[in-house]
């Protein structure tokens, strides 16, 4: 991979990202806090993920054939569960502290948890795509074929649009995930888990990249859609958000919940 790929497909990745990170994080001390600590509880879940994967390689011996196909099958299953698991862990961790700041300061304002839902999905997202990032590097360093099923020329190019996709997925489904907890509507979390799983699955099931990539998307501008209006959205302060109007009315002026 030449530098420009590389930074080409770096900039596609985390571009948004860091955008997003530049605009409405990187000025509150609080909100880069909750983020780092989202990162951190992601990494957990990757750990354990691992942890499981290494018991289940070295009980079946490493054997090749369709012991592997249904293992790896049951390791997406069991790190999404695991990821899913350490979000409400998250989130349950965030409503103690925001009850806790309330009880020690009446007269503050507690962030909102629809702030903190974003903030917590960002940084589940970022570390989620760095990991992601790190391994299509590793692909590109070794000799061979690339890419699962080792036929798509542009299976860099993919992988950073794939990225970029996971990282605003896991924001959006922050967002829905911590509202169905507020609310107590269960179904938002399951269909969370069953869109995360689904995503997941895509990324080895099929050969055909651009044909996930566009199911991923799909889903990803759904889910967008979902978490815009549950976040407090309307198309009337959208209208006002594109007119410039009515910035950042999802992160400010938030009442808590």
């Amino acid at each position: 991979m030449t530098a420009a790929v590389f930074f080409g497909c770096a900039f596609i990745a985390f571009g948004p990202a860091l955008a997003l990170y530049i605009f409405t994080i990187a000025t509150e001390p609080l909100r880069v806090i909750f983020l780092i600590i989202g990162a951190f509880f992601w990494l957990v879940s990757l750990l354990f993920s691992s942890l499981f994967w290494f018991m289940a390689r070295t009980i079946t011996d490493n054997k090749d054939g369709p012991i592997q196909k249904y293992l790896l099958i049951l390791g997406v299953l069991v790190s999404v569960l695991i990821q899913e698991t350490f979000r409400f862990m998250y989130y349950k961790l965030l409503k103690k502290a925001s009850e806790g700041l309330k009880s020690i300061n009446p007269d503050e304002t507690a962030p909102s948890m629809r702030l903190l839902a974003y903030v917590s999905g960002l940084g589940f997202g970022i570390m989620s795509g760095v990991f992601a990032f790190v391994n299509t590097l590793s692909d590109s360093l070794g000799p061979g074929t690339v890419g699962i099923h080792g036929d798509s020329p542009q299976f860099f190019l993919n992988s950073a649009f794939m990225t970029l996709v996971i990282i605003l997925l896991h924001m959006f489904w922050g967002i829905i995930f911590f509202d169905g907890c507020e609310k107590k509507k269960w179904s938002a979390l399951l269909v969370v888990l069953l869109t995360h799983l689904l995503v997941s699955a895509l990324t080895f099931i099929s050969p055909h990249y651009g044909i996930n990539l566009m199911s991923t998307y799909i889903i990803m501008v759904l889910m967008g859609i979902w978490a815009f209006f549950v976040a407090g959205g309307s198309c009337r302060s959208l209208k006002l958000c594109l007119l410039c109007q009515d910035k950042d009315f999802l992160l400010f002026n938030q009442r808590s919940r």
